[in-house]
């Protein structure tokens, strides 16, 4: 077993569905787990381990964990599809593959569920998905790969690729609407409204942010994965999406550190840092990428280098256990009660930096088994 299975292997052995050591944002409110997409991220990185490697402990553990959430019902511990919340959606992605392995029909029942949800989830009036009850009128990069992963590969598999349009027309208005040609990255938010108070003038937050450029980016590398490869228009005008996006990375990954930054426009402006969870998911998009076909292959070594960056400087050993740093803890915009996040750097800088949480830890381990795979 080398050094990252044996990582992976402690943090398993380490946790509990109701208390797993990657869900560092639980811990940290003193909240009891229930079903989201911090822990769908790491089924998600599991079940990829076992695709690669073949180790059966990675799907056990996976399914053993996802079986404690979901009922006999389909209803998940923790879910309440009243908050209308695209992060509880994400998780439904891994229930496809634990279904077909073990035929339990609650993972089906679960699927749909989750499905009922998308269906009835507020809209924006171009008809994009409300990030959530909470955030009216909102759309979050991040919510791209929170709900329409699942979205895609729920109409492909099940409903006759009938949700297609609908999927690109998202894509499409975050293009239109979130996009920044000064940059060539992309806002964190959107409001339709325009009310909310981070709002500036045309809708968008002030800022791009790491993560939710990763966010963005494993979104249309995985909704391309699970596309029907007949659907040639759908495909076509999201891999256009995901090879400009590719490009205007590139300028964007520090020469010294071989990382992107938090913020990814203001490298050396005060606390800015290298930041392993969107680095990681951008690595994620440039190696799977190459692999599908979608992105030239010279970005696999872009996509390896970022990976390698990333363990040189932030997977280290402490009290002979290895830990992955530099993770952002979370980041958002308002609600209104909230005024704090405001979407200004200053904000973005003021968030926690932690060990080992999911959200940067899942990407890591989904990067490792591409690389895994590139060299099968």
């Amino acid at each position: 077993m080398n050094m990252i299975e044996a990582y992976v292997q402690r943090i398993m052995d380490e946790s509990t569905p109701d208390r797993p050591l990657w869900n560092i944002e639980k811990i940290h409110q003193g909240k009891v787990n229930g079903w989201n997409y911090i822990d769908g991220c790491m089924m998600a990185a599991l079940l990829n381990l076992h695709k690669i490697t073949g180790e059966q402990r990675y799907f056990d553990f996976a399914e053993n964990y996802l079986d404690y959430y979901v009922r006999e019902d389909g209803s998940m511990l923790g879910f309440s599809e009243a908050e209308y919340n695209l992060d509880n959606i994400c998780e439904g992605r891994v229930l496809f593959d634990v279904y077909e392995a073990t035929g339990k029909e609650k993972y089906r029942k679960a699927i749909d569920v989750l499905y009922g949800q998308l269906y009835r989830q507020p809209r924006t009036w171009e008809g994009s998905f409300w990030h959530k009850l909470i955030y009216p009128h909102q759309v979050w990069l991040d919510g791209l790969y929170m709900g329409q992963v699942f979205y895609t590969r729920y109409t492909t598999k099940y409903d006759n690729c009938s949700a297609y349009n609908d999927i690109l027309n998202q894509f499409r208005t975050v293009r239109k609407r979130m996009f920044d040609p000064a940059t060539g990255l992309y806002r964190h938010g959107y409001d339709a409204s325009g009310k909310a108070f981070w709002a500036e003038p045309d809708g968008r937050s002030k800022n791009a942010w790491l993560r939710s450029l990763g966010w963005f980016a494993a979104a249309l590398i995985d909704v391309l994965a699970y596309s029907d490869p007949s659907k040639e228009d759908f495909r076509r005008e999201i891999t256009a999406i995901a090879q400009e996006l590719a490009q205007n990375l590139l300028p964007y990954i520090d020469k010294e550190t071989g990382m992107l930054f938090q913020v990814p426009n203001q490298v050396g402006k005060e606390k800015n840092y290298p930041e392993t969870s969107g680095s990681a998911m951008v690595a994620y998009f440039y190696i799977k990428g190459t692999r599908l076909g979608i992105l030239d292959g010279s970005y696999a070594k872009v996509g390896a280098d970022i990976f390698q960056a990333i363990c040189d400087r932030y997977l280290y050993e402490t009290d002979g256990k290895l830990n992955l740093g530099a993770i952002c803890l979370v980041a958002g915009l308002g609600p209104e009660n909230n005024r704090r996040r405001d979407g200004s750097y200053e904000y973005y800088m003021s968030e926690p930096i932690v060990e080992n949480d999911a959200k940067g830890l899942a990407p890591f381990l989904m990067t490792y088994t591409e690389l895994l795979q590139a060299q099968q």
